[in-house]
């Protein structure tokens, strides 16, 4: 049960400060879907959870209790200029009204207009603070509604004999506002009141020497009557405070799926388009933007696929879908020539949004687009990871028989005399270290993570890795060395783990080595940064270029362009660089450079732990 103090309203929680405006409720999710380019009739066509009313209640700016308030006022006022006018109809007629019951006509005339035409004499309905408001009649408020209504009609209905109206209908304005704007106990107190005055003037008529029986039946059913009404109002009330905290609810969970829905779609690596017949794009986000420009993204929707010459595959794939009302699961692909060197294929998912009558044909449609290169890569990710996972485990099992054939051959080598013995034995064994060095491999491709990642000194380490490097492959020091070091002057603080960066960068230098010429110069390499940017670690060498069909296969698993090579190399470097946030990538120098082929690793930068001198240059600068 509601305290006594409180409107069906305020018995909900449906006061003014709680009720959405429309610059704070609707107008966010209407403007989610403008954003997204959707148009406003489809908007509200397909929004189940938010009826129109709901919509029409809460962008009214203003609570249910407001709107009914004003609506009485402003009955009141008419009803005002009525008795007025009823006065001056009758002295036009001939009949002189009373100058009683003209002068409370005129009084209640000028009371009525002036609430309605003044807000500011509407005591509390109007605060600068929205929450200050309240969801029920205050005093002043009712004094000036309520109760003036029941004095006015009060006194016109007593001296009603006299002037020959009867005015117990009026009755009724404020008895149905005290059912809606007030408590239950507040608007059966109204509707006793009025039965009261009723049955009190019944009663000075039966002693005034009238028909008791018939006065007393008439004000008893008028009475009753009223009752039924405040009964009636509360109840109408009631729900429609329900429907408004229904309406509130349902705008709060259609502005959140708004808000949800773009955050999704502006997330989503695959692009899509929602388009209609005529092929105008009316919603898409920044994936897709991208795939349609040949550099950059394209304008924001909506606009027009109609018109660019490079969306024309585009637009006829569109025109096929809504003509078929079909489209295969796995998609179709769609060639873009943004220009004879710039083609782009995309891979196009075509779904149709629901029909809201089985004989309408479809609005839009919903384009999930991709880069044909990024599906081939990713289906390519995901069968290496599976083949790296079954070669580890066969690699694993690969080892023990492997030492057990190793330390076989070992024993037979002991025993073997024979010149021919021991050249079989030396082959056994130098097979074995290779299937060793495949089996190592191969292991690598094991996945991993950074645990062993620290800050190093990238100078310091990268100056001992060629050092080790230099003398293992019997290099010369000095001007006549194959390897020019350009190192800086200071310490270089990276993210790497210093025997990973040694597998990667004695790769990197074993390739130099093994595609270049011996020549001084042949291998250069260079480890600088620029401001905060990253530690750039790069290995260029002569020899002839990568050609493009080779190039594009450099770092992917078992792909060699030796006989006797297991193409893991490459593929083991950029695993590693990537365990650590670093990037490796082959750079193509111009042709005026003498060393063309570049292998560039780029590792994140951070700040050293603990104090570093300055390295001294290698002799190989």
């Amino acid at each position: 049960m509601q305290p006594p103090d409180e409107s069906w309203f305020g018995a909900l929680g449906l006061s003014t400060s709680s009720t959405p405006s429309i610059e704070d409720g609707w107008a966010e999710a209407e403007e989610a879907h403008a954003d997204a380019g959707w148009p406003t009739e489809t908007a509200q066509g397909d929004a189940h959870f938010l009826s129109r009313e709901a919509r029409r209640i809460v962008t009214s700016g203003v609570s249910a209790f407001e709107r009914i308030y004003a609506a009485f006022v402003a009955a009141r006022a008419a009803l005002g200029v009525a008795l007025l006018s009823t006065q001056l109809v009758s002295e036009l007629l001939g009949v002189r009204p009373r100058l009683l019951v003209t002068l409370i006509c005129l009084a209640y005339a000028a009371e009525t207009l002036t609430l309605w035409l003044l807000p500011r004499f509407r005591a509390g309905t109007a605060p600068s603070d929205k929450r200050s408001r309240v969801s029920r009649l205050s005093t002043a408020q009712w004094l000036s509604t309520i109760g003036c209504d029941v004095l006015c009609f009060a006194a016109l209905h007593l001296v009603a004999p006299q002037s020959g109206l009867n005015y117990v209908a009026l009755f009724v304005l404020p008895v149905l506002t005290a059912g809606v704007l007030t408590s239950r106990l507040a608007a059966l107190a109204c509707a006793a009141t009025v039965a009261l005055i009723l049955l009190g003037n019944a009663w000075f008529g039966m002693v005034a020497g009238g028909d008791a029986a018939l006065g007393i039946t008439q004000a008893g059913l008028a009475g009753s009557g009223f009752f039924v009404i405040t009964l009636l109002a509360g109840e109408l009330a009631s729900r429609l405070a329900r429907e408004e905290l229904t309406a509130r609810g349902s705008l709060e969970f259609a502005r959140q799926q708004a808000q949800l829905n773009r955050l999704v779609l502006e997330e989503m690596e695959d692009g899509v388009l929602v388009v209609d017949r005529k092929g105008k794009v009316r919603a898409a986000n920044p994936a897709a933007r991208s795939l349609l420009a040949p550099a950059g993204m394209a304008r924001p929707a909506p606009f027009q696929l109609r018109g660019v010459e490079a969306w024309g595959p585009l637009v006829d794939a569109v025109e096929r879908a809504f003509a078929e009302a079909v489209w295969p699961e796995a998609g179709r692909d769609v060639l873009l020539p943004f220009s004879p060197t710039m083609l782009r294929t995309l891979r196009l998912r075509v779904r149709f949004t629901r029909k809201r009558r089985a004989e309408a044909d479809e609005d839009f449609c919903v384009l999930f687009i991709e880069d044909v290169r990024s599906v081939q890569a990713r289906t390519r990710q995901e069968r290496l990871a599976a083949m790296g996972r079954v070669s580890a485990g066969i690699a694993h099992e690969i080892r023990n028989p492997l030492a057990a054939i190793a330390q076989a051959n070992a024993l037979m080598a002991e025993d073997a005399i024979d010149p021919g013995q021991r050249r079989l034995t030396q082959m056994v064994s130098d097979n074995v270290e290779r299937l060793k060095r495949i089996v190592d491999d191969v292991m690598e491709l094991a996945p991993g993570d950074a645990q062993g990642a620290a800050v190093i000194d990238a100078t310091a380490t990268v100056l001992s890795i060629c050092g080790e490097w230099a003398r293992t492959a019997n290099l010369v020091p000095g001007e006549a060395s194959p390897l020019v070091m350009d190192m800086p002057g200071e310490a270089l603080g990276a993210v790497f783990d210093p025997e990973h960066l040694r597998r990667v960068l004695v790769n990197l230098l074993d390739n130099a080595r093994r595609h270049g010429r011996e020549v001084p110069g042949s291998i250069v390499l260079r480890l600088s940064t620029r401001d905060d940017g990253p530690v750039v670690l790069s290995v260029a060498s002569g020899g002839p270029v990568i050609p493009p069909e080779i190039e594009r296969y450099l770092f992917e698993p078992f792909f060699s362009s030796r006989s006797r090579g297991t193409g893991l190399g490459l593929y083991i470097c950029r695993e590693l660089c990537e365990r650590y946030g670093a990037s490796i990538e082959y750079r193509q120098r111009a042709q005026s450079e003498v060393n063309r082929n570049e292998f560039v690793v780029m590792m994140r930068r951070e700040t050293l732990q603990a104090p570093y001198g300055t390295p001294l240059r290698s002799l190989f600068t």
